[in-house]
């Protein structure tokens, strides 16, 4: 398996997955031969200060595409859900808000 640092290949963003950041639950997209030690491994290396309890993961299939008369499928992949604990520093998903201003 390639690097710790290959392991999250980037952060999921949906109006789900925001709310869940206030739960300090992280969803990540991640290779599909990643397994569950790996992930959790991977994310205490990339951020600094966080401690991983748990982590769930789900294939997503490839759904049917069609753009006028082709078809085809839109990739399938694994995404991780990561829980912190509570005495864990949160993830900047976003990067620095300072940078915006």
């Amino acid at each position: 398996m390639a690097s710790l640092y290959d392991i999250v290949k980037r952060p999921i963003i949906t109006e789900a997955t925001m709310a869940n950041m206030d739960l300090k639950k992280y969803t990540f997209e991640v290779p599909k031969t990643a397994h569950k030690l790996v992930i959790k491994q991977a994310v205490e290396a990339a951020f600094e200060g966080v401690k991983v309890e748990k982590v769930n993961t789900v294939t997503v299939s490839p759904k049917a595409k069609r753009m006028g008369r082709y078809q085809g499928f839109k990739p399938g992949y694994k995404k991780a859900i990561v829980t912190l604990t509570a005495d864990s520093k949160n993830i900047e998903v976003f990067g620095n808000d300072d940078a915006a201003e």
